[in-house]
């Protein structure tokens, strides 16, 4: 089976290693060269891990990574492929714009699926007329290769097999997979988790605790896999920001972002892809200290 990813971002290229970790043909498209150049560079660091882990043999590795290709035709990513998993940025404009493109060369039968955390299914479908019926959110967790979870998301338009289709692939993964029945914002785990994330911020902000004791708490306390500030700076500050000021449209000020993360953004404090977020990081990305970033506190406090 052939599967496109459709931006290869910190989710797309861990979306398209997920696949040809399960045997599938992966490519991974980008209009960005340099996108595609760092997502072979993140593949191959993955891939080394789970080696170095013993969790693939280096024969496994190899083949897994012979089977992902990094590509700037869409054409070439498209036209025959089986399942087609859009996962760019989360701006509605540019997800619908990149469907608009992709439609005409998906083949008829092949499964569409958007990876959004929280952006509406049915508008992202309502790019691509007649053809809404077929989309299907497939919400992938971060990093793919190694959370448990896809949560399959029905528009309003989405034809119930194409939801059934979309379990299916997500178990075919490896994944567990529950269904969020009705199209609301944040779903059901976005919706959740972002009122957590934004409570650690605002104890940050307040100096209740640091930023290493917030997530170590969090981590052994509950079980989380990583702590929600370090996978602030994992997904991007940028991101969460403006994933909860959608969730403030919908569901009011208990999402509304705090002036501090909104500050952190408009100085490029962005995570691990600028270096510096809530902690800092090498051109690597990884930690270079077990310490949070020094963050002017006049910065972070959230002003009343």
């Amino acid at each position: 089976m052939k599967v496109a990813v459709l931006g290869a971002g910190i989710m797309g290229n861990g979306i398209a290693q997920l696949a040809a970790m399960a045997g599938d043909e992966a490519v991974a498209y980008d209009i960005s060269r340099e996108s595609l150049e760092r997502a072979g560079r993140n593949i191959d660091v993955s891939l080394a891990r789970f080696e170095k882990s013993g969790k693939l043999t280096a024969e496994q590795a190899k083949e897994t990574r012979a089977r992902i290709t990094l590509s700037t035709d869409l054409v070439e990513a498209v036209s025959d492929a089986h399942v087609v998993i859009e996962s760019a940025p989360e701006v509605l404009e540019i997800k619908q714009q990149l469907w608009i493109e992709a439609i005409s060369l998906a083949p008829a039968e092949a499964l569409l699926g958007t990876n959004t955390s929280q952006l509406s299914i049915t508008s992202i479908a309502s790019a691509i007329g007649e053809q809404a019926s077929r989309l299907v959110g497939i919400h992938f967790f971060n990093p793919p290769v190694m959370m448990r979870l896809v949560e399959v998301i029905a528009g309003l338009a989405t034809e119930p097999s194409e939801v059934e289709r979309a379990k299916a692939f997500g178990e075919h993964l490896g994944k567990e997979v529950v269904i969020c029945r009705k199209d609301s914002p944040g779903f059901i785990t976005s919706r959740a988790y972002a009122i957590l994330r934004l409570e650690c911020v605002r104890m940050l902000e307040e100096g209740v605790a640091t930023a290493e004791d917030i997530d170590k708490a969090l981590r052994l306390g509950f079980n989380f896999p990583m702590g929600p500030l370090e996978l602030g700076d994992m997904n991007g500050i940028d991101t969460y920001v403006h994933a909860i000021s959608g969730l403030a449209e919908a569901f009011g000020d208990r999402f509304r972002p705090t002036v501090g993360l909104r500050n952190m953004v408009a100085a490029n404090r962005l995570g691990r892809k600028s270096g510096v977020g809530f902690y800092t990081y090498d051109i690597d990305g990884n930690r270079t200290t077990n310490d949070s970033a020094d963050l002017d506190q006049a910065d972070m406090k959230e002003r009343t």
